[in-house]
């Protein structure tokens, strides 16, 4: 017998009442994984901040919710914080562990991608940690992306030296859109990592 199909996901916009779940989700890989290479979990106020800087950046903040719980998340922060850095961003995306294998990344990727290109972004980068397991650059390798290059050995955590992993999409333009530009906001944060991004 066969357990039953869960609803499809609702990929939605962030919003403060989902920032604990999102920071449950990720605690689980910055605890457990190599591929964040944060080693302590940031608190709810660092979430609060991040959600607050996207939303005045105009960049995406997006949840995905199954059964009025969140499963993942995936935003784009800015790829560096120079300005003429302001077209390009870098992705992350998280599943809950119990979500993965079952397409929801590639449906909160694509959202994020259109919303990236919606905001005027016309790179995203993904920094990928080469954790051993090939899920996530073969996710962004059928979504566009290609690869840019890899840095070695720049990581230590739980006792390995990690590479990582660059790859990077164009985005095209929609029409009426060549002329926008992101939101100007603080300096870009260089610390986002996920399933599909960790620095």
């Amino acid at each position: 017998m066969t357990a039953p199909d869960l609803p499809s996901p609702l990929i939605r916009p962030a919003t403060e009442g989902d920032l604990a779940a999102v920071a449950a989700i990720y605690s689980h890989y910055v605890d457990h994984t190599v591929v964040t290479f944060d080693e302590t979990p940031p608190p709810l106020a660092f979430w609060r901040s991040r959600l607050d800087d996207l939303a005045a950046r105009g960049l995406p903040f997006l949840v995905a919710e199954e059964a009025g719980r969140i499963a993942g998340y995936a935003y784009a922060a800015p790829w560096r914080p120079k300005p003429a850095y302001r077209h390009s961003v870098e992705n992350s995306v998280y599943l809950a562990p119990e979500r993965t294998g079952r397409g929801l990344g590639a449906s909160l990727m694509e959202a994020l991608l259109d919303g990236c290109s919606r905001a005027g972004v016309r790179q995203v980068v993904a920094v990928i940690a080469d954790s051993g397991t090939a899920a996530s650059v073969a996710l962004h390798r059928r979504l566009g992306f290609t690869d840019a290059g890899r840095l070695t050995a720049v990581g230590h955590k739980h006792g390995r030296w990690l590479d990582t992993i660059l790859l990077q999409r164009t985005l095209t333009a929609d029409e009426g859109q060549e002329d926008e530009e992101p939101a100007a906001g603080g300096p870009g944060d260089e610390a986002s990592a996920g399933e599909a991004s960790a620095h």
